[in-house]
């Protein structure tokens, strides 16, 4: 256990390196009397392998996307659990390609999970739903589902600890991802209206922001996190003074820092741009005035 390590009952963070800054993560690792779980087993449990490989009978997925499942692989004989619309993407290399849907990229994106985040497909994957409670022994996860992120995102709820581990809803400045195929702004936008009901004590975000112990202080990020749709928003409408192709807003970057270089960022600043676009055009505040090029209607 790392001296950053945080525990509550049962229930350990495992925090990651720069507090789970992406690549890495936080963790839990959770020790019922019967049952021994992780979440979302990121690279810091692969950096702890030798301390952590086979410790778990049950793996659990707030969602499936490469980070999370960085340390499936060290859990061979662990019995492994995604909500049903995210499980195909466990079970072959070829459904997380679908959750993503980069299209000509897949073969980027392919190497870059199988290298970068030890990718093993799990064909015995389980299928959860929401509402599903896993019985550990003296404490249990229930598996509340905040699709948005990806189809399948859930957060998982620990009892009787009161933690609730939110995974990608990270409460991060970046904001709210939904630059995926299987993504969805809408969505995204009624998980964070769920979240804030759910009744907890600890929140523990996959990354950066890691644990907070205080609801206020959850709310407060929680109501910065969202906001940043609407900023995104708000840019795009002053972009779009002047009519600009779609090719021009992806170059533009609404999401990532010009100096941020990955392979799939040109797709995920697209799939997000399109998304807004749809529904500005539906609230008449854009509109399509040539093949890919818009422009605000002013009032």
């Amino acid at each position: 256990m790392g001296p950053t390590d945080r525990q509550f009952g049962a229930v350990t963070v495992l925090v990651g390196d720069d507090n789970g800054k992406y690549p890495h993560g936080n963790s839990l690792l959770i020790r019922g009397r019967e049952v021994t779980a992780v979440i979302d087993p990121s690279l810091s449990v692969v950096a702890r392998a030798a301390e952590l490989q086979g410790a778990a009978d049950v793996v659990l997925q707030s969602h499936v996307h490469e980070d999370h499942v960085a340390g499936v692989h060290l859990f061979p004989k662990a019995k492994v659990y995604a909500h049903a619309q995210d499980a195909p993407g466990l079970r072959s290399l070829d459904g997380l390609m679908d959750i993503y849907g980069y299209g000509g990229l897949n073969a980027a994106m392919r190497q870059f999970v199988l290298d970068q985040f030890h990718y093993v497909a799990r064909p015995d994957t389980h299928a959860f739903a929401d509402g599903d409670v896993f019985t550990l022994g003296g404490t249990q996860v229930r598996a509340i589902h905040t699709p948005g992120h990806t189809r399948g995102h859930c957060v998982l709820l620990v009892e009787p600890e009161g933690v609730l581990f939110l995974g990608d809803i990270d409460l991060t400045g970046f904001g709210p991802y939904y630059g995926d195929a299987w993504s969805n702004l809408e969505d995204f936008e009624r998980s964070l209206q769920t979240v804030r009901q759910i009744e907890a004590r600890v929140w523990v975000s996959f990354h950066h922001t890691g644990v907070i112990e205080d609801r206020a202080t959850f709310l407060h990020k929680l109501d910065r996190f969202a906001n940043r749709i609407a900023e995104r928003e708000a840019a795009l409408l002053e972009f779009l003074a002047a009519p600009h192709s779609l090719a021009e807003m992806v170059r533009h970057r609404f999401l990532y820092r010009p100096h941020v270089d990955l392979p799939f960022i040109d797709a995920v600043e697209r799939r997000t741009i399109e998304q807004h676009l749809e529904r500005l055009i539906q609230r008449g505040q854009v509109e399509r005035c040539a093949v890919d090029v818009y422009r605000r209607v002013d009032a």
